[in-house]
């Protein structure tokens, strides 16, 4: 038989994972602050943007997050918006390695300073909102790594089964 974490206890582990990434950033001096709650907050403009084209609701999940998460902190260790990694990491190879199988799918952003701007960005921008309004997706991860230096966000949505 299998037992699944409480609420509380599903939520401590996301806080727990989230900040172990953003303490491997702030070694490297990438990141001076993240998204935390962006996620959740993201909910109501997907949900909105969702709901207004007859697609139902999409949940937050801490596995899409932390790949949304690293990502964004890549873009703003580089400064560059990017789908790959230095290292070649592609989307498909860093959405394997965090475990997460199926249809999946990322929207990428910088400079906007908040969720309004950010989702009225990806909204009028055709490859974005396909990728929000895509029927296959039923969970999102969003975060976002400010450049230490330039305060500029760097933005990774990811979608996912």
């Amino acid at each position: 038989m299998t037992i699944l974490p409480s609420v509380p206890a599903a939520r401590r582990f996301r806080h727990a994972v989230t900040a172990a990434g953003l303490l491997v950033l702030a070694a490297c001096g990438t990141a001076n602050r993240t998204g935390e709650g962006a996620a959740l907050s993201a909910g109501r403009y997907l949900t909105a943007i969702r709901t207004e084209n007859g697609l139902p609701a999409l949940s937050s999940d801490p596995a899409l997050e932390k790949a949304a998460l690293q990502q964004a902190g890549y873009m703003a260790q580089t400064g560059k918006m990017a789908h790959t990694t230095r290292l070649g990491r592609d989307f498909a190879s860093r959405i394997k390695s965090n475990g997460i199988e199926g249809a999946a799918a990322e929207n990428i952003a910088s400079g906007q300073k908040d969720l309004g701007s950010l989702f009225t960005a990806w909204k009028n921008s055709a490859g974005h909102r396909r990728n929000m309004l895509d029927p296959r997706f039923s969970r999102y991860g969003l975060a976002y790594v400010a450049d230490a230096n330039s305060g500029r966000r760097y933005w990774a949505l990811v979608l996912g089964r």
